[in-house]
């Protein structure tokens, strides 16, 4: 079975994606320039008219976080692993960091800005269940953008089931399913603001059963990589082909009539999705055919090392520069700010790397139960999965920021 204009190659796979690595600084980036200018109106720190409103559009980063995610669990799954010990690693990448950045956060989204706890709902993101409630006492309780981890907790909840169902199905049937968990997730978008209030559509949006296409796009995408599959594609066709539907969905939403630009909005998820997919797929082929480009060095893969802090820490740093100095004036020396502060948010984002996350993880790590280590699956059985051409050396596994 094949894919029509993709043609299938056997090669090996890289030791490293060094690539990936760097591309989640830019999608982070992109996050905090969206909190950084604001929504629009007296929002956000500053707006700068020269990246205003595209700058809106960055929110839209977490999506690859999604995307690439599924790509790199199954780029290192092992059918045979206890998925006991996949939990307990996955515990040990993502908590200690978010709880030390859930401080700051509490501090900047409570205490500096007057506002009293709701502690069920600041509980909920201690154990990052926030997003499962529409009830909690602010819409994103404790450190506001952990709500994209909340979304990844299911993914990892599902994943030991999920992967073993699909290294068991042919990748056209797989890209079917994803295909069509696409379109329901602009259905359900489509639905939701049609039918609820808006409070209520945009909890909706933030379910973590909503993205679990964009996880599945990554599933798909890695196993038809791993299976020999290839698009001939440059990198910098799909980041064209994004950076102009950037400017083609703000200019249609002024342009288009209403109905039809409210449209935009319902396919945003998923279109953004297929794009991340697009520029995730362009550079790992370059790295299969052994070629290494900026993203590939090392100082853009510390950034990428360093992203899920920056994450954390980002949303945190803007509030409280909020409250100190107030709103910049809105002109285009807003960017001399936007820079500066996402320099203090690295440096930051480094010391919590290197002081917490990365140690707490080895750690974490060696503490491995012993009996999860030396079973496999439950049961004892081994499970049998196709032939796929694994990497020698294992990626870093992911987070979504």
């Amino acid at each position: 079975m094949s894919f029509p204009g993709i043609r299938a190659v056997v090669t090996p796979l890289p030791n490293r994606l060094d690539s990936l690595t760097s591309l989640r600084f830019f999608a982070a980036f992109a996050v905090f320039t969206t909190h950084f200018t604001g929504s629009g109106g007296k929002t956000g720190l500053g707006r700068a008219p020269l990246i205003f409103p595209y700058a809106q559009f960055g929110g839209n980063g977490v999506s690859l976080f999604f995307v690439l995610s599924g790509f790199l669990m199954i780029w290192v799954f092992k059918p045979d692993e206890h998925p006991g010990a996949f939990y307990w690693r996955r515990i040990g990448r993502i908590w200690p960091a978010h709880l030390v950045a859930l401080l700051l956060g509490t501090y900047a989204y409570y205490t500096a800005a007057h506002l009293a706890i709701s502690w069920p709902s600041l509980i909920s993101s201690v154990f990052l269940v926030q997003t499962w409630s529409p009830n909690v006492t602010p819409a994103l309780p404790g450190n506001e953008v952990t709500w994209t981890l909340s979304v990844e907790l299911l993914f990892y909840a599902l994943f030991p089931l999920l992967s073993r169902i699909a290294v068991r199905l042919r990748t056209r049937w797989l890209g079917l399913v994803t295909a069509g968990g696409l379109v329901g997730m602009w259905a359900v978008d489509w639905f939701a603001t049609s039918h609820y209030s808006p409070a209520h559509a945009a909890w909706v949006m933030r379910h973590p059963v909503v993205y679990l296409p964009e996880f599945l796009l990554g599933m798909t995408l890695a196993l038809a990589v791993k299976r020999g599959w290839r698009l001939p594609l440059h990198p910098s066709l799909p980041v064209v082909l994004l950076a102009a539907y950037v400017y083609c969905y703000y200019q249609g939403k002024t342009l288009l009539p209403v109905g039809a630009a409210a449209q935009l909005d319902y396919l945003v998820r998923p279109v953004v999705a297929v794009l991340a997919a697009l520029i995730i797929l362009a550079f790992v082929q370059r790295e299969v055919r052994g070629l290494r480009g900026v993203l590939s060095a090392k100082p853009m893969v510390q950034l990428g090392l360093w992203s899920y802090c920056f994450y954390l820490l980002h949303h945190s740093i803007s509030r409280l520069a909020i409250y100190q100095w107030g709103r910049m004036p809105d002109n285009n020396g807003t960017l001399f700010a936007l820079i500066g502060m996402g320099v203090v948010v690295i440096v930051l984002a480094w010391a919590l790397y290197s002081a917490v996350e990365e140690p707490a993880e080895k750690w974490w790590r060696r503490h491995t139960p012993q009996r999860w280590l030396r079973q496999g699956p439950p049961g004892g059985r081994t499970v049998a999965v196709p032939p796929l051409r694994r990497p020698e050396t294992e990626p870093r596994e992911p987070v979504a920021n």
